[in-house]
């Protein structure tokens, strides 16, 4: 391939060209949760409420919203590694942990209003929520069923760091409800994990995955990074084909990314790394799609990829722009088109005097925000978007003219197809240009005048 301009770069589904424009800096969709995404249409948290959590935001929308979907986030890790910027601490301390379950009991009490019919999806993130042992996972199943009503098909996950999966823990996990778990594999190369400073053995996803089958938990995802400083084609294709080898229902492939402020970042800043070339992260783009659609997965998304009927429900919310509360430290929520986050502060959670947790970020309704989001995040599916829906979005906006005069190009160039369901779908070319295509949409939807 040539030039690598305008090819999309992944690292839990972010497209990094877009992180200098500030009204998508930020949006980070990994598994379980995406962080918030800045708009130009922000609103300062005092003028939105008066005690500094979202409940009193919440508390005005008529009538009540009833959610389905459900974010825990457990921040605490045993090693921070060095390419995570996500909220998360490298604290092993057994009091904290006690105190954050029955903080996080409070909270959920407290979200309960909002969570009156059984959730589709429950999704526990991190950090690593495995780091809290079985004792401290049956008080946290129990605060669960006390404040929250789950459906007999509910799809509850739980993320896994293979470190620290036991047989005792999934066995807790399997006897709670979790029937989904997502373990952070990454690669199976020593060397490679080592250049991540990721802190597990390759057989140790192995045992994790065994463990897990042994409680009766068959859904499997298994994430994955790619395009690691000194990795080559191959030894990427030995990744897939190791993960596959371990018959997951899930696939995650993300390319790494050099999050600013990580040690990652540092080292790159210092010469010490170099990024992967273009042209091989693109090859490793397009032999993960191939490998796997031959497996037998379905490409039901940029980075994702499932076995027929196992694609993550829970992300799915995320990427169709449905509802889902959020809980715990740094945990974003979106509800009725109100978007927050929770402050990232463990001692601020742990000691604050009301049940909800302060917010640092809020996003009140505004349609072209909610166009925008809706494009940048609804064409990641392979099913894309209907089209007429999009183009009432963009009419009710002022912007269908801008909208469609930026659609013409990308369908001549064929990077975009509206296809026999009249859906506006990313073409296999289009999926390389991902980055280039959110980037002119989203400007026809922002300067429609332009």
């Amino acid at each position: 391939m040539s030039s690598g301009a305008g090819r999309i770069r992944l690292i839990f589904g972010q497209p990094s060209s877009l992180a200098s424009d500030p009204r998508t800096s930020g949006l980070s969709v990994r598994p379980g949760q995406p962080t918030m995404m800045p708009m130009d249409h922000k609103l300062p948290i005092q003028q939105a409420k008066s005690d500094g959590t979202i409940a009193s935001v919440l508390l005005k929308v008529e009538p009540a919203p009833s959610v389905s979907s459900l974010y825990l986030h457990i921040p605490f890790c045993f090693h921070k590694c060095h390419y995570c910027d996500f909220y998360s601490l490298a604290n092993t301390n057994h009091e904290d942990f006690v105190g954050f379950v029955a903080r996080m009991g409070q909270e959920l009490e407290a979200a309960g209003r909002y969570l009156s019919r059984p959730l589709d999806t429950l999704y526990i993130g991190g950090g690593t929520p495995t780091l809290l042992g079985p004792d401290l996972w049956r008080s946290l199943i129990r605060h669960i069923h006390s404040h929250v009503h789950l459906a007999p098909d509910t799809e509850w996950t739980v993320e896994a760091n293979p470190e620290t999966v036991t047989p005792d823990l999934m066995a807790v996990l399997a006897a709670g409800g979790v029937n989904r778990v997502s373990i952070g594999c990454q690669t199976f190369s020593p060397t490679h994990l080592k250049t991540l400073e990721r802190w597990h053995e390759p057989s140790s996803v192995v045992a994790a995955v065994e463990s897990a089958r042994d409680a009766g938990i068959e859904n499997i995802s298994l994430d994955l990074i790619y395009a690691i400083p000194g990795q080559t084609l191959g030894q990427w294709e030995d990744d897939l084909s190791q993960a596959l080898a371990l018959h997951p229902q899930h696939l995650s492939c993300y390319a790494l990314t050099f999050e600013p402020g990580t040690p990652l970042a540092v080292k790159l800043s210092r010469g010490l790394i170099d990024t992967a070339d273009a042209d091989l992260e693109a090859d490793m783009f397009t032999l993960t799609r191939r490998l796997l659609i031959d497996s037998g997965f379905c490409a039901y998304e940029v980075s994702n990829f499932a076995r027929a009927g196992r694609e993550s429900r829970h992300n799915l919310a995320y990427w169709l722009n449905m509802d889902w509360m959020a809980c715990g430290p740094s945990a974003s929520g979106h509800v009725a088109g109100i978007r927050w986050k929770n402050r990232a502060s463990l001692s601020e959670y742990l000691h604050t005097s009301t049940p909800w947790p302060t917010i640092t970020d809020l996003e009140m309704p505004q349609p072209a925000r909610a166009l925008a989001e809706r494009l940048m995040m609804g064409l990641r599916l392979a099913r894309g978007l209907p089209y007429e829906s999009l183009l009432a979005d963009a009419e009710a906006i002022g912007a269908r003219v801008s909208f469609v005069a930026a659609l013409g190009p990308l369908i001549d160039a064929e990077h975009v197809i509206v296809d026999q369901h009249k859906h506006l779908c990313l073409t296999e070319q289009g999926l390389l240009l991902a980055d280039s295509v959110f980037r002119q949409l989203m400007s026809a939807v922002f300067d429609p005048n332009c």
